[in-house]
């Protein structure tokens, strides 16, 4: 047999090194094209590498973890002679035959391939390759399990979240652990979970943006009495035709007129450089929680989208981000960023910059309490911004007016429409 030696190959865009994320194949374990052996991450996107041949896995070069240099050795395969890899694989329809020999690409699709004797899909389980979706993968990378070791539960072999759930919890003893009800029995497992891949690049983000960055907090309270009845009405007036509104998309229109009047707050700052450039686009980051963590993907060029476009750039992006389907340019180049967990936003908090930007907006929960309006209590609906920003650029009394600015776009929205 001859040895294919697979190289980290050059995944474009000036990128000269990766993060080897995960292993999916083990040394001894036969493999066929097209086959995931491994994820690698870039800066911003996971990347799958596929076997381009079929054979036995020799050996692996290098453990999860550990960065890569493009050219340097990842995996060797010994191949299998042609006669034995043709009597070995089923006669695959046409347009599975085309899908079994693609490149390295950029953060797959959760949906798995057709079933049937001659998909890929297929293939990958004669070949003993666990069958999951990437989000089910992700979360057992992160908890250090080997998908080889879950029963699945799923269709055709698939392993579900459930199944992850129960393994983990149960030990990989099922029957065992079912026996009792076990709600006040003592517990003394342990899972130690390797900081890698995304989390890594998360850890490694939020530091290096409060080691840089001098951050101070202002929080502002704004009644979004009037808002929210606008934007109830524009849902019963246009939702069936534009897709309905969140809070979200009226907030970003309220920032880029608001950025308009304060533009040192739309910048990114060079500190190696010292430079600041301030920007006419307003590329807005969303915060997005994933099952790998946190992702920002941008909205570009918000000044150009009125509140529905906005709106379904927003849903888009989070479903591509969740799904792990997010490409890198859907992931850089935001100049602000705003933030929200929803219901669960408190009364405030103190969001990190995104560095290397100067601001971040954050959202906390919306909560009905009654206010002195004209001498008379009534019941408005108030919700607090706590925006974030760097002190080195921003002078407090530049960043007090921008929310201010903010506060007042919210309060009358008419004016998020009057130009």
């Amino acid at each position: 047999m001859s040895v294919h030696v697979i190289k980290m190959p050059d995944i474009g865009e000036g990128i000269a090194e990766v993060e080897l994320v995960a292993w999916r194949v083990k040394v001894g374990e036969r493999v066929v094209e097209d086959q995931v052996l491994a994820d690698v991450m870039t800066d911003k996107a996971t990347v799958e590498i596929p076997s381009p041949v079929v054979g036995r896995i020799a050996a692996l070069g290098c453990e999860p973890g550990q960065v890569l240099a493009v050219g340097g050795e990842l995996i060797r395969i010994e191949v299998e002679p042609t006669e034995h890899a043709a009597a070995a694989l089923p006669v695959l329809p046409q347009a599975a035959a085309a899908a079994v020999a693609a490149p390295p690409r950029e953060v797959p699709s959760s949906k798995p391939p057709a079933q049937g004797p001659g998909s890929v899909q297929a293939i990958r389980q004669a070949a003993g390759s666990p069958t999951a979706s990437p989000a089910v993968r992700r979360r057992a990378r992160q908890l250090g399990v080997e998908l080889q070791d879950v029963p699945a539960s799923g269709a055709d072999g698939h392993i579900t979240h459930e199944d992850l759930d129960a393994y983990v919890t149960l030990g990989g003893s099922l029957p065992a652990a079912r026996a009792g009800d076990g709600r006040y029995a003592e517990r003394h497992g342990e899972i130690a979970m390797p900081v890698i891949g995304l989390r890594r690049k998360i850890a490694q983000k939020m530091q290096e943006s409060k080691r840089r960055i001098p951050h101070f907090t202002y929080v502002e309270e704004c009644d979004v009495t009037e808002i929210e009845a606008l934007r109830q009405h524009l849902n019963a007036r246009w939702s069936g035709e534009r897709g309905r509104l969140t809070l979200l998309p009226l907030l970003m229109r309220a920032m880029v007129l608001a950025l308009r009047e304060h533009p040192q707050c739309n910048a990114r700052f060079d500190d190696d450089a010292g430079v600041v450039t301030r920007y006419d686009a307003v590329h807005i980051g969303v915060a997005t929680q994933t099952a790998a963590g946190l992702m920002v993907p941008v909205v570009h060029h918000a000044e150009a989208r009125d509140p529905w476009s906005s709106a379904a750039e927003i849903a888009r992006l989070a479903e591509a981000a969740r799904a792990g389907r997010a490409v890198r340019a859907e992931l850089s180049g935001s100049t602000i960023t705003v933030t929200s967990l929803g219901a669960l936003g408190g009364l405030a908090s103190t969001p990190v910059i995104n560095h290397p930007e100067v601001a971040i907006v954050g959202i906390n929960r919306i909560i009905e309490r009654p206010v002195i309006r004209g001498n008379v209590v009534v019941a408005r609906k108030m919700m607090n911004l706590s925006s974030s920003f760097d002190h080195r650029v921003v002078d407090g009394l530049d960043a007090a007016e921008f929310v201010q600015s903010l506060r007042a776009y919210l309060e009358f929205p008419a004016t998020l429409f009057v130009e």
